[in-house]
């Protein structure tokens, strides 16, 4: 019986042939993958005025995003709003970060910066 050890997942790890861990990881990601929200007429109208409110309060906000198929998400203070590229550019702790416009799929008002 002594002979009769158990290795757990000692033994599996050299089953593993790369194209297995291939095939897994590709499995994995399908699996992860979040179809883009359709958002409706009223809800684009809402980010709107939340975006303009942000702006010129200088609010913090914050930010979820769609893009290849992974939902991130986003906190910080809108620097500018360019319209013609559809970019917002947010300012956190960390830096700043250009956000297209078409990728937001959800924003809430946070407080303002100055704490009121």
């Amino acid at each position: 019986m002594d002979r009769n050890r158990d290795r757990g997942s000692i033994k599996w790890t050299s089953l593993m042939l790369p194209e297995h861990l291939e095939r897994l990881r590709e499995w994995q990601q399908a699996d992860d993958y979040i179809e883009r929200p359709v958002l409706t007429d009223w809800e684009l109208q809402a980010m709107q005025e939340t975006l303009d409110v942000a702006s010129r309060r200088r609010c913090e906000v914050y930010l979820k995003t769609w893009h290849d198929g992974e939902v991130r998400y986003h906190q910080g203070v809108i620097e500018a709003l360019n319209l013609q590229s559809a970019v917002i550019i947010l300012r956190d702790p960390f830096g700043t970060e250009k956000i297209q416009v078409a990728n937001i799929i959800d924003v809430q008002l946070a407080k303002n910066v100055d704490g009121t």
